[in-house]
């Protein structure tokens, strides 16, 4: 499997995860989290605490989550970048957004360092 199927099957596992309780995404995430992350996500959260980004990961879980295209850029062989579009849904509401998670390969497996949310509007269908 290459560095870029690794990636995408990172970011999946974790809206799986996500999508199940906070139990299950404070262990995954604990794993994969590197040392200092920074997340950046709707309403100005700017989370740069380890601890604080897992606690961030105790809300309701999501009932069901899609991943449009996905692209993968990989400036060196240890740096991988997922970018993809993606829409969640929880209590008959959707959350739609452009997401883009950083990784550094480090200590023989891929670390998230970097993440960023970008809501966009959900369509209109979801909506309802």
């Amino acid at each position: 499997m290459g560095a870029a199927n690794e990636l995408i099957d990172l970011e999946r596992s974790g809206w799986r995860v996500l999508s199940t309780s906070a139990e299950a995404a404070g262990i995954f995430y604990g794993h994969v989290l590197d040392r200092s992350p920074v997340m950046l996500l709707p309403g100005g959260m700017n989370l740069t605490e380890r601890d604080t980004v897992l606690q961030s990961m105790s809300g309701q879980p999501w009932s069901s989550f899609e991943m449009g295209e996905t692209q993968v850029l990989q400036p060196t062989d240890d740096v991988g970048v997922v970018a993809y579009d993606v829409l969640a849904r929880r209590d008959h509401s959707a959350y739609a957004a452009l997401v883009s998670s950083h990784y550094v390969h480090r200590d023989g497996r891929w670390r998230l360092f970097f993440h960023q949310q970008t809501p966009r509007p959900a369509p209109e269908s979801e909506t309802r």
